[in-house]
């Protein structure tokens, strides 16, 4: 197997290499102004180290796969089209009243408590570019007033000499008919063919997302128009420069459902935060490989901590209405939660509280932390590192970016000493003990809104600088074990080489399983079973095109569930692909029971109330090979420590006074290794700190555990 997989973060590129039976890790500084200048740079590293050049090596590998924050970074700095939007006649203001609580999406409790400060985010579409049609479907597809065609020539004239650079048509119950919105398609295509405009994008809701909800579907559609112009730029740039270095084959991007497709088959929203889903996806092949039990994935990167959960049985956590920026919108994604706590969160003087707060604000790669001496003026997490002595000014990065300790002390001492009253030191100790605390009560949180205690997970760390905080992080959590796993500084984009071609396609549907009324339980498997095969047929039909075999297509078919009308609803993943009997109904009742009662606690159920399905969804998927990951665990086997490198004083937060730490090299990773800390290893790729009170055992394939012995 021979494989490139690429995650390119906020400050660095990611470069996974699957050469034969070697795994190659390398990274370089994200160029954001042209991300394929990064990637070719993060590729040479690994190049030189197989011993081949890289367009040999693109001539031999059977896939280059792409994990990117590229949509991310667009809605952040609202890079995007003018958008025109076409909806159904009564519904202009859906979009603009966003459910009247589109002041507070994606924003902290705290935050959207304070109401009279309150500002909602500047829209996507602005409301002189939305226009409205005559037309009406009701909730069954049925047609009540027959698109006004005249009408909507008028509109859609109005929303070009408006300036719209993309058109999207979201009309009402269309994802129960889809018939008027296929009908606007193809007038567009006859007024405006692509020779008078060029390529202006027009897009459906109903094929963006399939589920009910006028505002959630509007959001998706419009965000997925906003990325398109900078998504298609971005990534043909990429598939250009790939093609340029001799590569032919087509180009696949990971997608935030934890699978993949190639480039023409990917909508641009799929792309977002797709670069922590696939560590989550590595976090998940690990832990099941390795047999590790419920597992909390972090990452900590230069600019973010991203959260993910991997719980024993093979539970998946998807967001099906998750908040992106500051919309919510209607497609199924791997659930995350992403904090503002990297290597390059700013450091600054909280007044009101008269503390440091970390982050959200980071310094990136450009101009990047203070201590990287390329014009950076703002303490960041990295600073105070190199100043406590964990960080080697002259082997950070592997020797690639030489670390300038004198600006990191002036940042901190300029910024945060004098209003602190505290020295340097100090300063930078209140920076690790924040940051740290900061990350454990964001994991905490993450864990108890879904019912889990701390103590039941090994927290699993990767990132650039995950190893380095992860004993304060455990600290603050009450956990006593720590596994950094094999290639911990990229083990997110070699999450992106284990994943398996995936789409997902979903369809509301209002199916009584179970009514309560008339205590009669649902006959009409043919409908039912219909909407499953053309969902699977979807799903197919994308594989297909893509070559892969028919054979090979497995799918997984997923029905959101609940109660009566209550509006908590629960994914129960079912063997059942089709029904033929009331004995299938009723199992499928009490599978939704018992997860019911798991989520909810035994006792909640309310079956009296009815029950029903909701959304219907199915995964169609192909497994590909993934990362052969060895048994992980420490064992029994052990080695004579190395001997130390050198030694300097570090400084840790629970600790008056500067210890003098052994400095250990790669040569620490051997399986078998057993340091206790105080100690630091610094390796090509990553560091661990390994704080007082923490031992350090090394495993196979350069996984290292950490457990706590003070407690």
């Amino acid at each position: 197997m021979k494989r490139v997989s690429v995650d390119i973060g906020g400050t660095f590129t990611d470069c996974f290499v699957i050469w034969g039976d070697r795994y190659v890790q390398s990274k370089a500084l994200t160029t954001k102004h042209n991300l394929a200048l990064g990637f070719n740079e993060a590729l040479d590293f690994a190049c030189r180290e197989v011993g081949t050049t890289r367009e040999d090596m693109l001539a031999e590998v059977d896939s280059v796969r792409y994990a990117t924050t590229l949509g991310t970074n667009a809605l952040i700095e609202r890079r995007g089209p003018r958008i025109g939007l076409l909806t159904t006649a009564g519904f202009k203001s859906t979009v603009p009243l966003s459910r009247g609580r589109g002041y507070g999406e994606g924003l902290s409790i705290t935050v959207q408590q304070d109401i009279p400060n309150a500002e909602r985010p500047h829209p996507l579409v602005p409301i002189e570019m939305i226009r409205t049609v005559r037309e009406r479907v009701d909730y069954k597809g049925e047609v009540l007033i027959a698109l006004d065609e005249d009408d909507l020539r008028r509109q859609i004239r109005d929303l070009i000499d408006a300036g719209a650079e993309a058109l999207v048509v979201v009309l009402a119950n269309s994802v129960s008919n889809p018939a008027h919105e296929l009908r606007v398609q193809e007038i567009f295509v006859e007024d405006y063919p692509e020779h008078m405009l060029g390529a202006v994008p027009l897009l459906l809701s109903h094929q963006v997302a399939g589920r009910k909800g006028e505002y959630v579907r509007s959001m998706s559609t419009i965000m997925d128009a906003f990325l398109h112009k900078a998504m298609y730029f971005g990534l043909s740039s990429l598939e250009r420069n790939l093609r340029a270095s001799g590569y032919a084959k087509p180009m696949l991007v990971v997608h935030n459902s934890g699978g993949m497709a190639q480039l023409n088959s990917t909508d641009a929203l799929q792309t977002v935060h797709s670069g922590p889903v696939s560590g989550i996806a590595a976090a998940e092949h690990l832990a099941k490989r390795a047999g590790l039990g419920n597992v909390v994935a972090t990452d900590m990167g230069g600019t973010s901590y991203d959260i993910g959960l991997v719980v024993d049985g093979g539970v998946k956590f998807y967001d099906f209405q998750p908040t992106i920026e500051r919309w919510l919108v209607s497609v199924p994604m791997v659930h995350l939660a992403t904090l503002g706590s990297g290597g390059g969160s700013i450091a600054q003087h909280n007044r009101m509280y008269d503390t440091v707060q970390c982050g959200p604000k980071s310094a990136g790669s450009d101009p990047g932390p203070a201590c990287y001496d390329r014009g950076g003026m703002n303490p960041t997490v990295t600073d105070a590192d190199l100043l406590l002595g964990y960080l080697d000014p002259d082997n950070y990065a592997n020797g690639y970016i030489k670390l300038n300790p004198r600006r990191a002390r002036q940042a901190i001492e300029d910024e945060l000493c004098d209003p602190l009253d505290l020295d340097l030191i100090a300063a930078a100790k209140l920076i690790k003990r924040t940051v740290d605390l900061d990350m454990a009560n964001g994991v905490a949180t993450e864990l108890r809104t879904f019912g889990y205690e701390p103590s039941e997970f090994t927290l699993l760390t990767y990132g650039g600088n995950g190893p380095l905080h992860a004993c304060g992080i455990a600290r603050g959590l009450g956990i006593g074990r720590i596994l950094a796993p094999p290639f911990a500084s990229v083990f997110s984009a070699c999450g992106a080489g284990n994943l398996s071609q995936l789409h997902i396609h979903e369809m509301s549907t209002f199916t009584v399983l179970f009514d309560a009324n008339r205590k009669q339980l649902f006959t009409d498997f043919d409908k039912l079973n219909r909407m499953v095969e053309e969902l699977e047929r979807r799903g197919r039909e994308d594989l297909l095109r893509q070559g892969m075999p028919a054979e090979a297509i497995r799918y997984r078919t997923e029905l959101d569930m609940r109660y009566g009308n209550q509006r908590v609803q629960t994914t129960v993943v079912t063997d059942l692909h089709r029904l033929a009997s009331l004995a299938d109904v009723v199992k499928l009742i009490d599978q939704f029971h018992r997860s019911y009662g798991e989520r909810f606690g035994e006792g909640s159920q309310a079956a009296e109330a009815g029950v029903r399905i909701n959304t219907i969804r199915v995964c169609s998927y192909v497994e590909l090979d993934a990362v052969d990951f060895r048994d992980i665990h420490p064992g029994a086997r052990r080695v004579p420590a190395p001997a130390p490198v050198a030694t300097r004083p570090c400084h840790f937060v629970d600790h008056d006074a500067a210890i003098e730490t052994a400095i250990y090299d790669a040569a620490a990773l051997e399986h078998g290794v057993v340091i206790d800390g105080p100690a630091v290893i610094t390796t090509s790729h990553t560091t661990y700190l390994v704080e007082p009170g923490w031992r350090y055992e090394a495993a196979a394939q350069g996984a290292v555990w950490f457990t706590r012995i003070d407690a």
